[in-house]
């Protein structure tokens, strides 16, 4: 049985859906730059919630959406549109500037091996919805206007605070009067932004008469009513979340439907890069391009990710990655193994999956297949659970191969230790050595 911890009510419960089709959302990438490791982290972790579902026996429907407008460069409604800043950092338009991030975003997905969501969903398809969904939130008494934009007022939405333990009388306590004294409320945060007379923003729609766009929230309760219907089972992000952007979801959708957003909402956590939050003042921010040159494959930093859990902290570190790279090519060789001899499992892969259903541990699973008997089949399912590409990327060697090992194996026999050296140099030359062995050689991958 699958286990989840839920955020909204703090505690592990075991998972039941709320139809025959699971419905899930996740918070997308902000295309206006590449995503860096930190971000994909998120989206391995989800891409292991999928997997296990659909290993557990549900259907899945999932929608992944790409902020492509509206997202600020702070999360309280002030700064510029962050695709208005990667526009004029590139000298290109924002919709350029949308397209080519999402299709990098899509290439370094892919290169990671998750599933594919039923719907990628991009902002900018939604806002005839989004428009519909400020005047259904205006009709019910939940917005107000203002100079730069359509508010959302808190107060009138008693359970704002409930899902992310807010203090609101200390926000209010603190906030900066002169950002806008228009607002009801310091928790209070714009559906709608209004173009200032001057101000430069490309991608504008005419609402109430003024040129604006719609506010980073309202993006995905929209896309989760068109595409999903809410209430949905489970809402993923990151931890980062969790206190405004989600909240706000949550209150958006409310208002506009009456019904909860979502039954379950999963949370993880950021990782540190040697011990460092990521930053590019610290020059930390690392690409799968960038780990490439380093020498390591998107399966590699795959790895890392899962060999701990979804809701831990972790610090990544190169060293660290070399060992799952390390960690990654020891499995391959235990399935170059199940080629060579039969190799029964001793059951362990039901512990393996026992462990991701608990709230989906995957580092206690690793752990168990480091000491683990696992056939052929179960290395299988192993791969089915975590799309590692390990049977993909450990095909069984071809007969020029064995023969290049039985030649070795003979000039051994036979004391010609030099021929023996050559056929090993060049079995190694196509990445292959042998260990020798009481019962004979055992070949196995070098990388």
């Amino acid at each position: 049985m699958l286990k989840l911890h839920n955020t909204a009510t703090n505690k592990t419960e075991q998972f039941k859906p709320l139809s025959d089709v699971v419905k899930i959302y996740t918070c997308g990438p902000t295309v206006y730059s590449y995503a860096h490791i930190g971000n994909l982290t998120a989206y391995i972790y989800w891409d292991l919630l999928i997997r296990s579902l659909r290993m557990n026996g549900f259907k899945v429907k999932r929608v992944l959406n790409m902020t492509d407008v509206g997202h600020l460069v702070s999360d309280g409604d002030e700064g510029e549109d962050k695709l208005e800043k990667g526009a004029r950092r590139e000298g290109k338009t924002v919709w350029e500037v949308a397209d080519y991030y999402i299709d990098a975003f899509i290439k370094d997905y892919n290169s990671l091996e998750l599933i594919k969501p039923d719907v990628l969903a991009r902002a900018t398809d939604y806002i005839e919805a989004d428009i519909k969904a400020v005047d259904l939130m205006a009709e019910h008494g939940f917005t107000y206007e203002t100079q730069d934009g359509i508010y959302f007022d808190t107060a009138k939405f008693a359970d704002y605070a409930k899902f992310a333990n807010l203090d609101l009388a200390g926000l209010q306590a603190g906030a900066r009067v002169e950002f806008s004294n228009e607002k009801h409320n310091a928790s209070d945060f714009a559906v709608w932004k209004f173009i200032k007379p001057g101000e430069k923003h490309a991608m504008r729609w005419d609402y109430l008469g003024k040129p604006g766009y719609p506010g980073w929230h309202l993006e995905c309760s929209v896309i989760i009513d068109a595409e999903l219907g809410g209430p949905i089972d489970i809402h993923t992000g990151g931890i980062d979340h969790i206190p405004v952007h989600h909240t706000n979801e949550i209150a958006e959708y409310h208002a506009m439907t009456g019904r909860e957003l979502s039954k379950y909402w999963l949370h993880c956590n950021f990782i540190m890069i040697d011990g460092k939050k990521i930053s590019k003042s610290l020059g930390n921010i690392y690409t799968l391009s960038d780990l490439a040159e380093r020498g390591f494959s998107p399966m590699d930093y795959k790895m890392w990710v899962l060999s701990g859990h979804y809701q831990g902290t972790r610090n990544f570190t190169f060293e660290s990655l070399e060992g799952a790279k390390a960690r990654r090519l020891a499995w391959r060789n235990r399935i170059a193994e199940c080629y060579q001899k039969e190799v029964k499992g001793d059951n362990s892969i039901d512990k393996v999956l026992d462990a991701v259903n608990n709230n989906l541990n995957s580092a206690e699973a690793f752990a168990v297949i480091d000491g683990a008997a696992l056939s052929l089949d179960d290395w299988k399912k192993v791969d089915e659970l975590f799309g590692l590409r390990l049977i993909e990327d450990t095909p069984d060697i071809d007969d020029s191969l064995r023969e290049l090992i039985d030649e070795r194996q003979k000039a051994r026999d036979a004391h010609d230790f030099a021929r023996a050296d050559k056929l090993r140099d060049l079995l190694a030359e196509k990445g292959i050595t042998v260990r020798d062995t009481a019962d004979g050689g055992v070949w196995e991958y070098l990388y």
